[in-house]
């Protein structure tokens, strides 16, 4: 029992404090390291995204292909597609996430202690509830500018409209569907981000865990701090294998959402009728359009804010070993 309750505390020193981080460190340093990893792997987000609202006929079918086509039209900048408005909108629903985030955890860590679960199991629970909850609070921002911005990202491919810029989408929504077009797939995008959050969280949380006990950590005895570089290590396989999880169970609610998302006025389209077309065009595999770009954005995003924040932490005591900014 002893060895166990130090094996506890020796995980749970590995989890935020919510109540002594500096809020302002987290909230200013967050917005920066979102904004740079945001310019690395936007290109990769546009590139899922047309993968994954191509027609039939589009002569663009992989990744490289619709790189090399964006590039031959538009040159670097049409990488970008959107990305002003990403950056504009996004940095609220990132306040409500980390902020939902981070709470929920603490409160969730403490629920499931009377139970006496594993640790791979009591991080998966707590890390899951916490990203499900985050998603939650931070959609009904994100949603209208995730419309917007895809929208932007798919302007003049396959046949899609073009646009003088985010405020004309945002015009022509409105003044097509009003204020509710903006939220158009809403209840999808709750559907795919907040399982995709929660499955993301918990499995990097319970993966961690596994990873620690394979090491020899956290088995009770007294030990040595792990070194810099195995805790880097350690939370990139995390990040990766979370990665891998959540882009396997989740890309078909992705798809769709997208499809349903960038469709033109005129081709207003139930979320069956979207999962229908899909299957009778390329058959199940077509609801794992844009797979590849997917699994490598999470898996790099999550991994890039995790050691990034590991970095800044080492400077600032009072951004302990937080591991918020991972994004989803």
């Amino acid at each position: 029992m002893e060895s166990s309750s130090r094996s506890s505390a020796a995980f749970h020193q590995m989890e935020i404090n919510w109540d002594k981080l500096d809020k302002t460190k987290f909230y200013v340093v967050g917005a920066g390291i979102f904004t740079g990893v945001t310019v690395a792997l936007y290109p990769v987000s546009l590139v899922k995204t047309r993968l994954q609202v191509a027609s039939r006929d589009t002569a663009e079918r992989s990744a490289i292909s619709v790189i090399r086509s964006t590039l031959k039209s538009d040159g670097i900048p049409g990488l970008y597609r959107g990305f002003g408005t990403v950056i504009t909108g996004a940095i609220p629903a990132r306040v409500f996430f980390l902020t939902a985030l981070e709470t929920t955890k603490v409160a969730a860590l403490k629920m499931v202690e009377p139970f006496r679960l594993s640790e791979p199991t009591e991080a998966a629970i707590a890390n899951g509830v916490a990203g499900m909850t985050a998603s939650l609070c931070a959609q009904t921002v994100f949603v209208p500018i995730d419309v917007i911005s895809q929208k932007m990202m798919v302007q003049g491919y396959s046949g899609y409209e073009k646009y003088n810029g985010g405020l004309d989408v945002a015009r022509r929504i409105i003044k097509s569907d009003g204020i509710r077009g903006l939220y158009r797939g809403f209840g999808l995008s709750v559907i795919t981000y907040s399982p995709s959050s929660a499955v993301w969280w918990a499995s990097y949380g319970s993966s961690q865990r596994v990873i620690w006990r394979l090491l020899g950590h956290g088995s009770g005895t007294e030990e040595a701090a792990p070194s810099p570089w195995t805790l880097v290590s350690v939370q990139a396989a995390g990040g990766i294998f979370a990665g891998a999880m959540t882009s396997c169970i989740t890309t078909p609610l992705d798809t769709v959402k997208t499809r349903l998302q960038v469709m033109g006025h005129e081709k207003k389209l139930a979320t069956r009728e979207v999962v229908q077309k899909l299957i009778s065009e390329e058959g199940w595999k077509g609801l794992y359009r844009g797979f590849g770009p997917r699994f490598f954005s999470m898996s790099a995003w999550g991994t890039s804010m995790i050691l990034a924040y590991e970095y800044l932490s080492k400077n600032s005591l009072s951004l302990s070993l937080s591991l918020s900014l991972s994004y989803l």
